[in-house]
């Protein structure tokens, strides 16, 4: 059975908002900042096929690449369907550099 982690939410929040004030008198406080990039665009079929030949691979070697189907490229090419989520993550930094698909 997982152990349980005791909370004090309300010291959390004591803590926080100290945090706050300290940083709008202008004093130094030690924050965490994440910046979460912001979604890949959509890319075209033409793009796709782009990446792919890039690489000089066929459809089921790149779909190899990209741990999908042969059928998910081949849509892809045609525009019956479009890369989602990991996929198109993947396809945009392919996009910016092609070999980042055969290191991994």
């Amino acid at each position: 059975m997982p152990k349980k982690i005791k909370v004090n939410i309300f010291e959390d929040l004591k803590k926080a908002i100290q945090d706050v004030a300290a940083y709008e008198r202008g004093e130094p406080v030690n924050l965490r900042v994440t910046r979460i990039p912001a979604r890949p665009k959509p890319l075209s079929p033409k793009e796709v096929r782009h990446i792919r030949r890039s690489l000089k691979a066929s459809q089921a070697l790149f779909a190899t690449y990209l741990n999908v189907s042969a059928n998910a490229v081949r849509s892809w090419e045609q525009g019956t369907r479009r890369p989602r989520q990991a996929a198109l993550k993947l396809l945009t930094i392919a996009k910016k550099n092609p070999k980042a698909l055969l290191v991994a």
